[in-house]
């Protein structure tokens, strides 16, 4: 259902009409009739139509998160928020006084150039009485075989399994909680709008790419081309998912 067919829906279920929704809320039994027809040029833009919306889907009893969501996806997105960044950046840079820090690097470099200069006194030193105490320990002893060196080729690799690249996208939902739900296919097409019920099975294919809003995180149990992805969103309201054909990618 579209919105205004489960605004319409909603408040005749609760036994109210639209006089009654009128004088509870402030707006006017034209306006409200032309929501229900999905007519929202009466409310004055889009700002004024979210607010109209929640506060007809509250006398009604129903969330009106869910609903709100849906406007936004057919009329252009919600409106973005200033960043904390943007609204506090100064116009004019503040130049900060560099601080020097001292130049470990060349210690570093001169620490490692003495140990270097030291081992190389040691075997200098060393050497040759060593040699020489070797050769006649040694002597007459036929030297051993060298070992042999490793190979250096790396390892052959089998060749990947490629999968068939898929053709479709398909989406299946097991409904765990009744909640609302909308779907769309392909360039925004819808394939499915209104309320599922606790035990509700439900399955949607595209071409390329399915989007979905659902009103309650948690609510449904999601399969995602042949993949069970479980209930994503749990206890954190509206969900707002979409999946390809390569959906869900591989970790």
């Amino acid at each position: 259902m579209s919105i205004g067919e489960t605004l319409a829906t909603e408040r005749q279920q609760a036994g109210l009409s639209v006089t009654q929704v009128s004088l509870q809320t402030r707006i006017r039994e034209t306006v409200i009739r032309g929501m229900e027809s999905d007519d929202f040029s009466t409310c004055g833009g889009n700002f004024y139509a979210r607010g109209h919306i929640r506060s007809v889907s509250r006398v009604i009893g129903i969330d009106p998160e869910p609903l709100v969501a849906e406007f936004d996806a057919t009329h252009g997105g919600a409106p973005q928020p200033v960043s904390a960044v943007s609204a506090f950046e100064p116009e004019q840079p503040v130049a900060f006084r560099e601080r020097r820090s001292p130049n470990w690097s060349a210690a570093m470099a001169l620490a490692l150039a003495l140990v270097v200069i030291y081992g190389i006194v040691q075997v200098v030193g060393n050497g040759g009485g060593s040699e020489r105490r070797t050769a006649q320990q040694v002597a007459g002893t036929p030297a051993a075989p060298a070992a042999p060196r490793p190979s250096t080729a790396p390892p052959k690799r089998s060749d990947p399994v490629v999968a068939a690249p898929r053709k479709h996208v398909e989406l299946a939902v097991q409904v765990r909680r009744t909640t609302w739900v909308s779907v769309r296919g392909d360039k925004g097409a819808p394939l499915f709008s209104g309320m599922l019920r606790k035990g509700d099975h439900k399955r949607w294919t595209a071409k390329k790419k399915i989007s979905v809003v659902i009103g309650v995180g948690g609510g449904i149990r999601m399969t995602v081309n042949g993949k069970d992805i479980g209930s994503p969103g749990k206890g954190r309201g509206v969900q707002q998912l979409s999946f390809g054909r390569d959906d869900p990618k591989a970790a």
